[in-house]
């Protein structure tokens, strides 16, 4: 899939979307709740329909609104605002690498960053050049990370390569300075340690931060409209539901992370099928004692509830990055793997 690196080509509605996307599912989520129907609609239908879209145009967005927010009375925008923004924006790490870009190489050459770039970005990018320049590229990258570009390149694209790389002799200054040249344009030197997902994952994220009223009307909307990318966000979704589909010793990992009240609130409004999972793995006196408070427990409000969920599927979500926990998918001990 083409990733979308034109900045002039984004519409207002697109420049919209980017920055909902980019500033996570948590402000993305308060920022719905103050839509009129009728922009939710269309933002995510935007958001579904964006594709890829390279850090690039996320830091001209995110330079861009500072610079217009900056512009009104009683503000000033300058390196020091703009760095605290797009670090509470994008994270510590990829907010400084962003204003690294901003401010130029920073001692830094070109292929030190593109050290940094992810494999499959670079090879996208690469693969529409002419075998002659990917070579260059190749032979100015480390071996490690050379290969697993040349891995993600289409087979008899890289082999041509490898050809090139066998039979170029010692590269003219001006040749490499041409291509370090180019590939500075294209990535405006800040695509480092970068990853592009596709828009409906990003959009998955930010609908399941949202509460359940928000979400259905959300997802009701999407669905009226594009069908289509509905049912792929759904898939893409994760509930508190899914996880059913936690293994055990996964089950019992969450359940030591767990904060007591949270459980209790959040098993307040699960299904019996979900609360099983859970006592499951519990030891008999756990058991008893939370079964214990979730009678005692009078009336709780759904937000609660939802917020108690959410808090234990972000959790899962973050011991399942870490490899602490895995799912199942739902496969069951009859089901055949191939």
């Amino acid at each position: 899939m083409r990733v979308r690196d034109d900045y002039r080509s984004l519409s207002g509605r697109e420049k919209a979307a980017v920055l909902m996307l980019s500033v996570g599912e948590e402000h993305a989520g308060k920022l719905f709740t103050n839509m009129e129907d009728e922009e939710i609609r269309d933002l995510s239908q935007t958001m579904a329909e964006l594709g890829n879209v390279s850090s690039v145009i996320v830091e001209q967005l995110c330079v861009e609104f500072t610079e217009k927010v900056a512009s009104t009375s009683d503000l000033v925008g300058n390196p020091e605002i703009t760095e605290r923004f797009l670090k509470k924006v994008l994270g510590e790490e990829r907010g400084a690498e962003k204003m690294d870009g901003v401010r130029g190489p920073s001692g830094r050459t070109m292929w030190e960053k593109l050290e940094s770039v992810n494999e499959q970005l670079l090879a996208n990018y690469l693969k529409n050049e002419y075998p002659q320049t990917v070579a260059v590229v190749m032979s100015k990258l480390k071996a490690e990370h050379a290969s697993r570009v040349l891995a993600c390149l289409p087979d008899s694209f890289s082999m041509e390569v490898i050809n090139r790389m066998l039979n170029m002799d010692a590269v003219q200054k001006d040749v490499v300075d041409d291509v370090e040249q180019t590939l500075r344009k294209e990535f405006i030197s800040n695509l480092a340690q970068t990853e592009t997902r596709d828009s409906h994952e990003a959009v998955a994220e930010i609908i399941n931060g949202l509460d359940r009223s928000t979400e259905s009307r959300v997802m009701n909307m999407l669905e009226e409209r594009d069908r289509v990318s509905a049912n792929k966000i759904r898939q893409l979704m994760f509930t508190f539901d899914d996880l059913a589909n936690v293994d055990p010793a996964g089950i019992q990992t969450l359940l030591r992370a767990i904060e007591k009240e949270k459980l209790i609130a959040a098993l307040k409004g699960a299904s019996e099928n979900l609360r099983g999972v859970f006592f499951e793995n519990m030891s008999e006196r756990a058991e008893k004692i939370i079964q214990e408070d979730l009678a005692a427990m009078g009336p709780i409000r759904l937000r609660e509830v939802d917020a108690a969920q959410a808090e234990i599927v972000a959790l899962a979500k973050d011991l399942a990055a870490k490899g602490e926990i895995t799912f199942s998918g739902g496969a069951t001990d009859d089901e055949l793997i191939y």
